[in-house]
């Protein structure tokens, strides 16, 4: 009798803890999108993913993912209770690889595949037409203890230096979107980011583009370091700030860095070279074209809708839609007045059901200025 009561409270314990999951609020069914449909045999005739509201939707909650297999991680939660994989199930992806920071064991980043076999379970006997063979998706930082260390670090390493090359994260994650590129063709893949997962997105996308391989690029909520530009005593003190993080990191942890950063030099001397032969072709060039998704709002990335660039430089830069008439960034700019900052920094916005965009076609130069790299060796041998 009493192993048949401890049996019903064993039971009633992992009940209760089914339940609570299942009204978690981070749960797909209770934050994630309503107005949006999982593939189907339809598909094969008018795919769901020519429309471009439909692949930003999917795609941030694909970053989603990334957020909750972070999360999974540090609550210990079972396969059977993960809450990760339904925002990316019913889209018919599958988790191939998941980045870590062997620093702390955090998850910043996975790698999405399309799920051949969930697909022809459901009739869709081929991949629809814009949909990508695999998506790189990075989150952002994430405020929670395990991780808050590693991902300030490098908020305060973009804030200080204006690039995010020096981080462990940057080069597993580059090399992880060429070993997707490479494997299924630059057309095929893409790589999405929300916030410092946006930075990193963006820079990654800039270097292998160096190499002529033009990925896909999504940028939720990019950051933007005009307003340390325009703050120059704030710059300054994220410089004193970032060097404190960087001493507590032990001196086994700072030769490997010094390491990588030897390898990300000698790779960046690489690609430069082979930059001066792709960037040669202006054509070649506009072949990428990232997405930045931007919500006026948020302080963090608001700059990027600034025509000066938040920052009153007077240096002459190319705008996004100059010379030859390519566009050298997407801007999708939502403006809903005025919002707290959780709020307009937030990635649930990006599939809200009452999303309105505007795509701005403007001159920002701040893309011009995050981009510059890219062109100047086009310019230079013109």
């Amino acid at each position: 009798m009493s192993n048949q009561k401890l049996v019903l409270r064993e039971t009633t314990e992992e009940d209760d803890e089914n339940n609570n999951n299942i009204h978690h609020p981070y749960a797909f069914h209770v934050s994630g999108p309503r107005k949006v449909s999982a593939p189907n045999w339809r598909d094969l005739i008018n795919s769901s993913w020519k429309d471009g509201n439909y692949k930003r939707t999917v795609i941030a909650c694909f970053i989603q993912a990334v957020y909750l297999l972070e999360l999974d991680r540090q609550e210990n939660r079972s396969q059977e209770q993960a809450l990760a994989p339904k925002w990316f199930i019913p889209f018919k992806y599958k988790l191939s690889r998941t980045l870590i920071d062997e620093r702390d064991g955090s998850i910043y980043g996975a790698i999405l595949e399309w799920d051949r076999s969930a697909a022809l379970s459901d009739f869709i006997v081929i991949r629809p037409s814009g949909a990508p063979r695999a998506v790189l998706a990075l989150r952002g930082t994430l405020l929670k203890g395990p991780t808050l260390r590693r991902d300030i670090e490098d908020d305060l390493r973009f804030l200080a230096w204006e690039s995010l090359k020096g981080s462990v994260r940057f080069n597993g994650a580059l090399e992880a979107l060429k070993l997707i590129s490479d494997a299924y063709g630059s057309h095929n893949v893409a790589v999405a980011g929300h916030s410092l997962g946006a930075g990193f997105a963006l820079q990654i996308g800039k270097s292998l583009a160096k190499q002529g391989l033009f990925i896909e690029t999504h940028l939720f909520n990019p950051p933007s370091v005009s307003l340390a530009m325009s703050l120059k005593n704030v710059g300054e003190k994220a410089v004193v700030v970032w060097q404190k993080v960087k001493s507590l990191v032990s001196s086994s942890n700072s030769n490997s860095n010094s390491n990588s950063n030897s390898n990300s030099n000698s790779n960046s001397n690489s690609n430069n070279a082979n930059a001066t032969s792709t960037c040669s072709n202006p054509i070649a060039f506009n072949k990428w074209v990232p997405h930045l998704y931007v919500n006026n709002s948020d302080y963090i990335c608001c700059y990027y809708t600034d025509a000066s660039g938040g920052g009153g430089e007077k240096e002459n830069m190319r705008p996004p839609s100059a010379g030859n008439g390519h566009l050298a960034a997407k801007l999708f700019v939502l403006s809903k007045g005025k919002q707290k900052f959780m709020e307009a920094h937030g990635l649930e916005q990006w599939w809200s059901d009452d999303l309105e965009l505007e795509l701005a076609l403007q001159s920002s130069k701040l893309i011009s200025k995050q981009l510059k790299s890219l062109h100047s060796s086009t310019m230079n041998r013109q």
